[in-house]
């Protein structure tokens, strides 16, 4: 039997210059039982064609796509009173600042008074001089005090530290 036809059409397949008749009767040649073995190699090609166009959609494709394609619901956020007039209360909180910022500026720049470095203007502040050394005294025991505290403490640090590396060796 003389396949010439069906190579001709084979050459005008792979070039792209068939019909869809032609096509159709590639088909059938192919998915004969008896097919030459040059011609084997193309077989598997113009079969999984036919058998893909008989191979249609399942019963759940249309579900199964809606339920990709379908965006999923948002939920409202709730607002409340203080969360509306946020922006407000930022806004208020910058302008206080600012204002703030003006007032302390334009006090250092505008100021009057300068300041005073005559310390023999200075006057005591205490009528009784008894009591401002009793007050003066308080205050150096108590700073006393708490220096003794820290060398007793840095003391019993070292003499642990030395019991310690005794210990060790």
């Amino acid at each position: 039997m003389d396949y010439k036809y069906i190579e001709q059409l084979l050459e005008r397949y792979w070039q792209c210059e068939t019909s869809l008749e032609e096509e159709s009767e590639l088909r059938t040649f192919f998915s004969q039982e008896k097919v030459p073995a040059h011609l084997l190699q193309y077989r598997d090609l113009f079969v999984y064609q036919q058998a893909q166009q008989e191979v249609g959609l399942s019963e759940d494709f249309d579900v199964r796509i809606l339920a990709q394609v379908e965006t999923p619901v948002v939920k409202a956020r709730r607002l409340t009173l203080v969360g509306r007039f946020m922006p407000l209360f930022k806004a208020a909180a910058v302008v206080a600042v600012m204002f703030s910022l003006g007032g302390i500026a334009q006090h250092t720049i505008f100021a009057d008074e300068a300041l005073d470095y005559n310390y023999d203007a200075y006057t005591d502040t205490y009528d009784d001089p008894e009591v401002a050394y009793k007050q003066v005294s308080s205050a150096l025991m108590i700073l006393s005090e708490g220096i003794n505290k820290s060398q007793d403490q840095h003391l019993a640090d070292s003499v642990r530290a030395g019991v310690v590396d005794m210990i060790k060796k």
